[in-house]
């Protein structure tokens, strides 16, 4: 038995699973295209972004080739691409779903505080968290952390452990971009007075006194290390964590004041106000209610 058949044999069965699948050749690449398509010279393919009439049968366009057609699959076309394949890929949109590419330690430990657990597959050097449901794809959402879903492609490196769960807005707000003004000489924001948070504000609330302000300190600090770009998406998130965790108390558990908190923080490195209210509104709307 021979890797190649080896590869190919996982491909078939991934694909008769209904995930799109297409062969990686060294350095974890696709195949280059072939003389027809190269340069786009064939319009794309039609489920491109740019859409044309390609249907070339041999493994052209990266990502934009995976199928779950055995036929093509197993076609002449592919032959030679199987024979010296090293890996097999997906196309995670594909089969519904998106993959979180935690590239180190520090990103495997934000996502562990700030995500809502799912399917993991270990990698080379982290892990892939899998969600179900998909989004646009982005590379360095934060540092260490890539987004795969549409228009992309992830190795498959074996079904990984755990429940798949559905993909949060915390992991969609990664790729949401804000213009922001970054703080120059010290804290910018129009926000007075810092709002406070204890038992007196929030008397139906379940947690203790220490969780719920070592969860928002870890909030806010993620928030401040994006004093360029990314502190309203961060804002977002924070939010959505902490109206998650907060979802079954009885109330009230003085999410107003925690959200000023988050507000405040996002502010402090450049956010518009108005922008950080919206998304720190916008996370907590599951628990308290409709965002304006």
């Amino acid at each position: 038995m021979t890797q190649p058949t080896d590869i190919r044999r996982t491909a078939l069965n991934l694909a008769a699973h209904g995930v799109p699948v297409l062969p990686l050749r060294r350095g974890k690449r696709p195949f280059y295209n072939c003389p027809q398509c190269t340069g786009s010279a064939c319009g794309d393919r039609p489920h491109m972004k740019a859409a044309g009439p390609c249907h070339c049968p041999r493994p052209c366009h990266a990502w934009a080739a995976a199928t779950t057609d055995p036929a093509v699959l197993t076609s002449p076309g592919w032959e030679k691409a199987w024979r010296q394949a090293v890996a097999v890929a997906y196309h995670p949109a594909g089969a519904g779903l998106t993959v979180l590419d935690l590239d180190n330690s520090t990103a495997q430990t934000w996502a562990r505080q700030m995500l809502p657990a799912t399917r993991t597959v270990p990698t080379t050097r982290g892990e892939h968290w899998i969600y179900r449901g998909t989004m646009p794809s982005a590379n360095a959402v934060r540092p260490g952390v890539d987004i795969k879903s549409r228009s992309t492609y992830a190795r498959w490196l074996g079904p990984g452990t755990g429940t798949m769960t559905d993909l949060p807005s915390a992991v969609r707000a990664l790729v949401v971009k804000e213009e922001t003004t970054p703080a120059r000489g010290g804290v910018v924001s129009s926000l007075h007075k810092r709002a406070t948070w204890d038992r007196t504000v929030a008397t139906g609330c379940r947690h203790t006194e220490t969780f719920v302000r070592t969860g928002l300190e870890r909030g806010l600090a993620m928030i401040r290390s994006h004093p360029e770009s990314g502190a309203g998406s961060q804002a977002f998130g924070v939010a959505s964590f902490l109206a998650a965790q907060h979802a079954q108390c009885p109330g009230p558990c003085g999410l107003d004041a925690l959200g000023q908190r988050i507000v405040d923080a996002a502010a402090s490195v450049g956010v518009p106000e108005p922008y950080a209210r919206r998304a720190v509104a916008n996370g907590l709307r599951p628990v308290l209610g409709e965002a304006s």
